[in-house]
């Protein structure tokens, strides 16, 4: 899963972003960081659990943000279908 989010066409990112992939049932899988801010992560995680999409935390965003080689820290990214 972790080379799925280095193919900029085959994931997005940003909290934003991913809520809108959940709600239009394009996301596939989810990843979410332990470290984002609290209402963000109650808010995705509350998405995928409507939509029945897995989720998989990861520790830090910073290590979100390089998994995708974006460079900024980034809270959420979704896998798309």
């Amino acid at each position: 899963m972790e080379e799925q989010l280095r193919q900029p066409d085959r994931r997005v990112v940003g909290t934003k972003e991913v809520l809108r992939a959940i709600k239009d049932g394009r996301a596939a899988h989810v990843f979410l960081c332990k470290d984002a801010d609290d209402f963000i992560y109650r808010q995705v995680q509350a998405a995928c659990e409507v939509q029945h999409v897995p989720v998989t935390t990861v520790e830090t965003m910073e290590k979100l943000g390089k998994l995708c080689l974006v460079g900024v820290k980034t809270a959420s990214a979704a896998l798309l279908k």
